[in-house]
């Protein structure tokens, strides 16, 4: 048998538990800092290892600091193949403590769920508690995810922190050795899937009062640097129509960006505007340069590329019309991330015998799966957060929603086990 609506409330409790317990690790008494490779996550990490030692894995730590438990298989007739579970345990500065942890903790108690019921699963399962996700020490990310799917970057090894600390030095001083490094990844073929359980992050499933969804793509990025160049000048003495306002061409380019987005809406299409620095910066003093950020995202690669297209092109209008000069400067380009139809299919079935309704959603933030694609088929569950609040001390999930996670994730192992059951 597996959790039934009954058993929520309880699996809840114990997810909260962990959580409240694992977020008290922080370098901060008075707010949620847990940054990669620290004295706090190792902190972490040795508490999770405990965690997973007594839901009866097999605790080892890679040449990342990735955690990662192993139930190996116990049915007649097994296959040397692995399921893949977990999220990440670092954190942003002063963050809510249930982004990445609370797929770490739902992965330990689905197993733990899935052995107290008996089930002798035809496949290993394995527990990742990547430590890497949110990039904030290093200007690096997704390191644990990327060494298990073989595809860690050596070059990231340089890269350093605020200190001049690199992520080799880290790593060495944290007991690791980078050369070990390819050693840890899974081989290839032999990876059934990875799943991951993890708040929303947005306000949709909360809006459809819903407890849990289904991902079905990661949104793929592209961010640019776009500077406005034109001719600063007297704020007192340039009649308007002379006028070269970076500053004014600036602010029709982001209402150019958010019409595209608008109309792109049915793709999944967000575009922001995050940062617009403008220079000199006086306020008796024609703006004459302007740079702002665009972060543009969709659920899939076409229509993000096309509303770029857009946005250059709106660019180049607003630079005849105003006298100025545009260039953008793309800095970063992440593929969209499908996920597998199987184990959407899977999850959705698994959550759906918890009587809760279908709901499939895409993930506009990125998440370690993007890097285990490359090993293997992702699926993901979201769960409902209040507000769609997320990295902020705010940031909540509650105790039934968690408890639906876990049940969900233990029936989506139990699904996956009979579908790779050998028929007679």
């Amino acid at each position: 048998m597996m959790p039934d609506a009954a058993e929520i409330p309880a699996l809840g409790r114990r997810a909260e538990a962990m959580l409240a317990t694992l977020g008290a690790i922080s370098s901060d008494p008075d707010r949620l800092t847990r940054l990669y490779l620290t004295g706090e996550h190792r902190r972490a990490m040795d508490l999770v290892a405990e965690w997973m030692r007594a839901a009866g894995l097999d605790v080892a730590v890679d040449a990342v600091a990735t955690v990662r438990g192993r139930l190996a298989a116990a049915a007649p007739g097994a296959s040397n193949r692995t399921l893949y579970l977990g999220s990440h345990i670092d954190t942003v500065v002063d963050a809510g403590r249930y982004d990445g942890c609370l797929g770490v903790v739902a992965a330990i108690l689905a197993v733990e769920e899935t052995r107290r019921r008996g089930l002798a699963l035809p496949f290993a399962v394995e527990v990742l508690a990547f430590g890497d996700e949110e990039g904030v020490r290093f200007p690096t990310t997704l390191a644990g995810s990327s060494a298990v799917a073989g595809r860690f970057r050596p070059a990231d090894l340089a890269a350093a922190d605020r200190d001049g600390i690199t992520l080799e030095a880290a790593l060495r001083a944290f007991g690791r050795d980078p050369a070990d490094i390819p050693g840890g990844a899974a081989e290839p073929g032999s990876a059934i899937g990875y799943l991951e359980v993890h708040i929303e992050q947005g306000p949709v499933l909360e809006r459809e009062d819903l407890p849990l969804g289904v991902v079905t793509a990661i949104a793929g990025a592209t961010r640019a640097v776009i500077r406005i160049t034109g001719e600063a000048g007297h704020a007192g003495t340039v009649p308007m129509a002379l006028r070269r306002d970076a500053l004014a061409a600036a602010a029709e380019l982001v209402l150019a960006v958010e019409a595209t987005a608008r109309a792109g809406e049915a793709d999944g299409l967000v575009a922001t505007v995050g940062r617009l620095e403008v220079r000199p910066g006086a306020v008796n003093v024609v703006p004459g340069m302007v740079e702002l950020t665009l972060d543009l995202r969709a659920a899939a690669d076409a229509p993000r590329r096309a509303a770029f297209a857009a946005i250059e092109a709106a660019s180049g209008r607003i630079a005849v019309a105003r006298g100025v000069a545009v260039t953008i400067t793309p800095t970063h380009d992440q593929p969209t991330t499908p996920a597998s139809p199987v184990l959407q299919d899977v999850l959705a079935t698994a959550i759906g015998g918890l009587g809760v309704a279908e709901r499939r959603l895409m993930s506009g933030a990125g998440h370690d799966g993007q890097a285990m694609a490359a090993l293997t088929d992702i699926g993901m569950i979201f769960v409902r957060c209040r507000g769609g609040i997320s990295h902020n001390p705010a940031e909540h999930a509650s105790v039934e929603d968690m408890g639906f996670a876990v049940a969900a994730l233990t029936r989506a192992i139990a699904g996956l086990a009979e579908r790779e059951t050998p028929r007679p």
